[in-house]
């Protein structure tokens, strides 16, 4: 089918798949995310627990099927949980507002064990001097007591003595060292298979800093990085041995808060009788009695028996207690009860309650049939039914340790939206005036190709869906700007044709047939940057990275193919007959006629300069790295009680949290009273402690409170996946450079691309601007844009070495550059609306992306014309074949002139004695020395002869020239002839060259 056959299906397709997306827009919501939608954004890295000594992929995968069971009980709509790493797990929770709860809910491990209580507490003798239950010496109490007076906690109390009489210890400390001294167990049904370690203050008394780990090394090292004492007290607890903790509960058996008593201190022999696996049905209810929240459950046949028989010997000990205290057949129901045993119930090492099994109304323990329950120490129905929601869909197989920790308010979200929608609306419409006033009616197809490119493009994100973030909305206006591009390569191909005399049609299939070439080389590094993107970099850049992948492939349909046929099927109307009107007309063309490769040296002075001022300021102020990469905690809150940095300051140190900077900023939405809070030492699960101080002192306005909490672990991960995106980047942009020109053009553009992203760095530093997981996205976006402009060059440069077989290396250059200086140019300033409107109208994160993208950009158009191609010259003008060239020019002229149709003219006018002439005499410097040492002027090589070969049909295709490196009107002489001439004294020099051969 012939091309004007075929343009009007193709755009009777497009105008169809148009349609088909305006309904699909039309129709389907836009899927947003945590940061334009609000809600939680949970991270965790996935440990060893005690079943579990080493994480495996399928330990991982199986959690996160159970994270997704949890959230589903949360009745959270549309969350995401997926996979980042090894062991790394990314949870999102849309809509969330109390991170707390999510936190607790997702990421609890739920071990659960059943003990039989007092035969596997260790010390309880010792503690009190009897067993417990039974009337202790006073003397015993009486030391008992004093420990407690010891560690600052009054024993009078009825919570202490609840506590003394159970066995606790008064701090982690002795209970711990109490684990320690026992001798290591070998099990298989143990809670924890490895030896856990705790880590104490030296000084009394003793406060616990960290654990349980499962190594040494990660007691030194809190989720946040900050690096603890390593003179403290370590303790080793061995395997068979555990230490667990229990909250007090008053009267009503209702737990009490930590900052009222803290909890006692257990060493249990890790002998559980039966585990959360052998339990069913859990259910949250309420208790007959005392109408108090209570969990109950069923048991599997396992677990039936098991239940049985250990309560059975809970019961039967207690009446033997009862006998030995002679009370038997008169005790009192009270008597009965305090003679009793526990059967205690274990969650994650927390006792979450103790109840009795009374031997006179159980005296053949429970009946595993009728189930159980777990009753007291709730503070409320909603602890417990998160108790049973963790308990129904079962453990985790791993420890997860919160490792980052985001929340986004729904109106800050909402903010963001607004102002991330505004930057692309006004960057759309910049580029559209850009294009209507620069290319008329061919920017009038343009802007056409764009309105299709943005209704196809967003049609997508909502039919795949892509998960719309702020760094999506980026990427979304800046493949804006690779449509434009590609839009203005086949443009300014198509002008040059029509001014070359080209009849429209021909002008028209000639630009897209030579562009095209172009346009895939720029866009599939720009595809590959965006993959590596989104293969190696953290959740937030990969819709940065997937939008800009779509974008671009989107950008190929409609800025080629379409554009294409929509100028073909008006060809040879009378509307494109005026070069006018495609702002073609010779006139309006911007010549440049500069010697670009003379001028290297001074590009190279001021590119090293720059390097200079920048390198110094890298080893002086380094780089301002953010949370994201140095971990720590950065809190956005609006307070409606009107105070200020220093008060803000002091209500957190009381609550224990230090923020190194705190600063009172504006925000359109909240006011004045809004503060940016930022600390590198906060944990992750600390954000609560501050939200409740700042809360409970100032109130938080609704909405009001943002938080972006990052551990070491996680920021080492990011870290490290810049640089190995940075590097793949580099290595895999280089060998497709390689492979689509010669391996000799890759190491320009390496060069380049260093020096872009060096100069970027610089300026980061000098600026002082915070580097975050964005700025390393758009350094990687750097890369693509860089090159787009060096692949524009030197596509050129390839498209002129057959035409120019007789000129120097740095002539063909600057031919080239002269040819598409403009082009570039204007690549540039299109790209550069997206940016600056993204600069103008973002919030702070596009801001931030924005501004290295301004400077990326800037550098790259600066480097692809300044440093690329004149180090390019560099190396290709020491080539034999090169050398020879500029010998011979310089025995006509003296010199080689800046442009290769200067000296072109003269020599296609030379005869043949002259030709020989010229020979003879660079033969006679060589055998002197007077030119180059032996063999450096050697004849040129095949891939020149080649060339020359190829050069009559390319001149036979390519317009006529002028003096200078410019087109050359259609008048100006008989082009066929003088290449018929040109033809002729070619092969006549070739075969003086074969024949010199053989005499030689």
């Amino acid at each position: 089918m012939g091309g004007r056959r075929r343009h009007p299906f193709i755009l009777l397709f497009v105008l169809g798949l148009v349609a088909v997306s305006a309904l699909v827009i039309a129709s389907k919501p836009t899927k947003l995310g945590l940061d334009l939608k609000g809600g939680v954004e949970l991270i965790y890295q996935g440990k060893p627990s005690g079943q579990v000594k080493e994480v495996s992929g399928g330990d991982v995968d199986r959690s996160i099927t159970i994270i997704r069971e949890r959230i589903d009980k949360l009745g959270v709509s549309e969350p995401e949980v997926s996979r980042l790493g090894n062991t790394e797990i990314s949870v999102s929770l849309p809509d969330v507002t109390n991170a707390q709860r999510a936190i607790d809910q997702v990421g609890t491990t739920a071990q659960l064990y059943f003990f039989d209580w007092e035969p596997n507490l260790i010390g309880a003798e010792k503690a009190i001097g009897g067993h417990p239950g039974v009337n202790p010496p006073k003397a015993a109490l009486k030391a008992s007591n004093q420990r407690w007076r010891d560690a600052g906690r009054d024993p009078t109390k009825p919570l202490a003595q609840q506590l003394v009489f159970s066995g606790a210890y008064p701090s982690a400390y002795e209970a711990a060292q109490l684990a320690a001294s026992q001798p290591p167990q070998a099990c298989e049904d143990c809670t924890a298979l490895t030896p856990r370690y705790y880590l104490f203050e030296r000084a009394s008394p003793h406060k616990l800093i960290a654990g349980p780990e499962t190594s040494v090394k990660d007691l030194y090292v809190s989720p946040t990085g900050q690096k603890r004492p390593h003179n403290g007290l370590v303790i080793k607890v061995p395997v068979g041995t555990i230490v667990v903790s229990e909250s007090p509960t008053d009267s009503d058996g209702k737990s009490v808060p930590p900052e009222d008593f803290p909890p006692g201190w257990y060493a249990l022999r890790d002998r559980p009788s039966l585990s959360g696996t052998d339990i069913t049905d859990p259910k949250q209810g309420f208790d007959s009695t005392s109408n108090a929240p209570n969990v109950t459950f069923g048991f599997n046949d396992k677990g039936r028996s098991a239940f049985q028989d250990v309560t059975r010997t809970i019961a039967q000990r207690g009446a033997n207690s009862a006998a030995a205290a002679g009370a038997i057949g008169s005790v009192t129901a009270d008597q009965a009860s305090a003679l009793s045993g526990h059967f205690a119930v274990v969650l994650d090492n927390i006792v979450k309650t103790r109840p009795i099994i009374n031997f006179q109304e159980n005296p053949d323990g429970i009946d595993g049939r009728t189930g159980a329950q777990i009753s007291g120490g709730f503070k409320d129905i909603g602890e417990a039914q998160d108790l049973a929601t963790t308990l129904q869909i079962g453990a985790l197989p791993i420890n997860l340790k919160l490792i980052s920790q985001t929340q986004v308010s729904a109106t800050l979200g909402q903010q963001a939206l607004d102002e991330g929608v505004k930057a692309g609306i006004v960057g759309l419409i910049a580029v559209v005036l850009f294009l209507l006033i620069f290319y008329r009616f061919l920017g009038l197809i343009a802007s056409i190709a764009l309105g299709a490119y943005s209704v196809i493009f967003f049609a997508l994100i909502k039919l795949i869906p892509i998960t719309l973030t702020l760094p999506g909305i980026a990427g979304l206006v800046l493949t804006i700007g690779v449509a434009a591009d590609s839009n203005i390569v086949v443009f300014e191909r198509i002008k040059e044709e029509v001014r070359a005399g080209r009849s429209m049609p021909s002008a028209i299939a000639a630009g897209y047939r030579r562009g095209i070439a172009t346009i895939i080389d720029a866009n599939v590094v720009t595809l590959l940057t965006a993959f590596i993107l989104f293969v190696l970099a953290t959740a937030g850049v990969k819709g940065f990275a997937f939008t800009l992948g779509v974008g671009t492939i989107v950008s190929l349909l409609t800025a080629v193919v379409f554009t294409q046929a929509l100028l073909g099927s008006m060809s040879r109307s009378r509307f494109l007959r005026s070069p006018g009107m495609l702002g073609a007309a010779a006139e309006e063309r911007v010549r440049w006629h500069f010697d670009f490769m003379r001028a290297s040296r001074w590009f190279f002075s001021v590119s090293g300069c720059i390097l200079l001022i920048g390198a110094l300021s890298l080893a002086t102020k380094q780089l301002n790295f953010g949370i994201d990469f140095e971990s720590g905690t950065r809190i956005k809150v609006a307070l409606v009680k009107p105070t200020d940095e220093d008060s803000v300051r002091s209500t957190l140190s009381a609550a224990g949290i230090d923020g190194e900077e705190i600063q009172k900023v504006s925000d359109p939405v909240f006011g004045d009273n809004v503060f940016q809070i930022q600390t590198r030492q906060l944990q992750p699960d600390r954000v609560k402690d501050a939200r409740a101080a700042l809360a409970s002192t100032y109130r938080i306005a609704t909405d009001g409170f943002d938080s972006t909490s990052v551990g070491p672990t996680f920021g080492q991960q990011v870290a490290n996946s810049a640089v190995q995106a940075l590097i793949l980047s580099i290595l895999v942009i280089g060998a497709y450079i390689a492979f689509r020109f010669q391996p000799k053009f890759a190491i320009p553009v390496l060069i380049a691309l260093l020096h872009d992203i060096l100069i970027t760095a610089g300026i980061y530093s000098l600026t002082g601007r915070e580097v975050t997981t964005g700025t390393v996205a758009a350094f990687l976006t750097i890369l693509g844009y860089s090159l787009y402009d060096t692949i524009i060059v030197f596509d050129r440069i390839r498209e002129n070495l057959p035409r120019m077989p007789r000129a120097a290396f740095s002539q063909i250059v600057n031919r080239s550059m002269s040819e598409v200086l403009t082009r570039s140019l204007v690549t540039s300033v299109s790209t550069l609306f997206g940016v600056v409107s993204l600069l103008i109208f973002g919030g702070v994160i596009l801001q931030d992306f924005a501004f290295a993208m301004l400077v990326g950009i800037a550098s790259g158009t600066y480097s692809s014309i300044f440093i690329a191609s004149p180090v390019l010259n560099a190396w290709k003008e020491r080539e034999p074949a090169y050398r020879r060239r500029r010998a011979r020019i310089e025995q006509i002229d003296g010199t080689v002139p800046a442009f290769a149709d200067d000296i072109a003219v003269a020599k296609l006018s030379a005869d043949e004695e002259t030709d020989e002439q010229i020979d003879a005499a660079i033969a006679e410097k060589r055998r002197d020395g007077a030119v180059t040492p032996p063999g450096e002027l050697e004849p040129e090589t095949e891939s020149e002869a080649e060339g020359e070969a190829i050069a009559p049909a390319a001149l036979a295709e390519s317009p006529g020239t002028d003096g200078h490196g410019d087109d050359a009107p259609p008048e100006a002489g008989s082009r066929g002839a003088e290449r018929a001439a040109r033809r002729e004294r070619r092969q006549q020099r070739g075969g003086r060259r074969r024949k010199h051969g053989r005499n030689r």
